[in-house]
């Protein structure tokens, strides 16, 4: 039996997942003319429009309305390509934020069940405050230790440990490639590198895993000053900056990541050291633990590279890092599952599901897993053994 949908409606639902036509005909299993018809008329059966919601991440309900919906962001977009405003978010992205809000909210009632107090440092800072002095304030609760990050030979070790002592101070952060557990939904970095969920209780950061390690880094520490301004955003950075009609926010928060991570001292004093080497800006991004990219860009802020040399030297990084492989592939299936819910928030669900706070049915939802099974393996993991 056949039931009219609007026209518009089956549209939006392909478009908005970037189909075109012909993809929606190979995933749904008819021909690409048959798509072409459904989106002229709106003549389409109820099983088919169940495998066309299916294929492009659209609730079923969507394609009864009227006409296409408005699906904004539930935080502030910072994000732009070249001098525009990005206009949409991709399905992948607002599930990805829509996720991470239902753990924080689930993360916010169980520390107040728990009696614990605000987190003091959140909304602290001011966009209007000196830049090394908003850095310093950081480092009061989360040791920036370039120094320490230096002695430590992987970049991957680096950024475990930088993100341990975030979690450290009462932030919890996620990481990941893909939407849930669903490999072939991946992250588009493009798109975006990671945002932050500013919250008094459970301030949140999500680190998009199919970025480089060392742009991980600096994202994080961007993402930090998002919460010391107490201020939830999204951000796709360029040239380890936003672009210049950018919000003052997003350009205080590049600034002050800069510094927490390439402080301005311990730079000139590297520099002096490096700068006749012909693999200088590699040997300050070993030393630093952040991309080339963030080294150069950091080297012309301080005057030691010309507009010239920077644009030259950055595209020829740009070139080289975009040919090497995506990052956010395999690995354990348990250390995977642990990354994108985050430590913190991991041993709080294990530790109030196996106390009987919190549902099974629940934690499967928060966790994204189905069975017991694979539940009692994971709390295994968090608990400290081998699962």
């Amino acid at each position: 039996m056949n039931t009219a949908f609007q026209p518009e409606v089956l549209k939006w639902a392909r478009e908005r997942y970037g189909l075109s036509t012909s993809d929606l005909a190979r995933k749904v299993g008819v021909k690409e003319e048959k798509v072409v018809a459904w989106e002229q008329s709106g003549d389409i059966t109820l099983s088919q429009a169940e495998r066309v919601a299916e294929a492009t991440y659209v609730p079923f309900g969507y394609l009864f309305l009227p006409t296409p919906p408005v699906e904004n962001l539930p935080v502030q977009d910072f994000r732009t390509v070249g001098s525009t405003r990005v206009k949409r978010a991709s399905p992948n992205l607002l599930d990805t934020i829509n996720d991470a809000l239902r753990r924080q909210d689930w993360y916010r009632d169980y520390l107040i069940a728990n009696s614990e107090e605000p987190l003091p440092f959140v909304g602290s800072l001011k966009v209007s405050q000196d830049i090394v002095g908003a850095a310093s304030e950081i480092r009061i609760v989360i040791k920036w230790d370039a120094g320490l990050r230096s002695r430590i030979s992987a970049t991957e070790d680096a950024l475990n440990q930088q993100i341990d002592a975030v979690e450290e101070a009462g932030i919890l952060v996620m990481q990941s490639g893909i939407v849930g557990q669903n490999t072939t939904r991946k992250l588009d970095v493009g798109e975006f590198r990671g945002f932050a969920l500013s919250d008094e209780y459970a301030p949140l950061i999500f680190l998009n895993g199919r970025d480089s390690k060392a742009a991980r880094m600096f994202t994080l520490a961007h993402e930090i000053v998002h919460i010391w301004l107490g201020v939830s955003g999204i951000s796709n950075l360029s040239q380890t900056l936003p672009a210049s009609n950018s919000a003052q926010t997003e350009k205080f928060c590049n600034e002050v990541a800069a510094e927490l991570l390439v402080p301005q001292t311990e730079l000139e004093t590297q520099w002096t050291q490096v700068q006749s080497q012909p693999d200088a800006v590699k040997r300050l991004s070993r030393h630093f633990k952040v991309s080339t990219l963030v080294i150069l860009r950091r080297l012309k802020d301080k005057g030691h590279l010309s507009s010239e040399d920077f644009n030259r030297m950055y595209s020829d990084e740009l070139t080289v890092i975009n040919q090497k492989s995506k990052s956010g592939g395999g690995g354990d299936f348990y250390n995977l599952l642990r990354a994108r819910l985050g430590k913190r928030f991991a041993s709080a669900l294990v530790e109030s599901t196996q106390e009987g706070a919190t549902q099974f049915r629940d934690a499967f939802s928060l966790m994204g897993v189905r069975s017991t099974k694979t539940f009692d393996a994971f709390a295994q993991m968090v608990n400290g053994a081998t699962p």
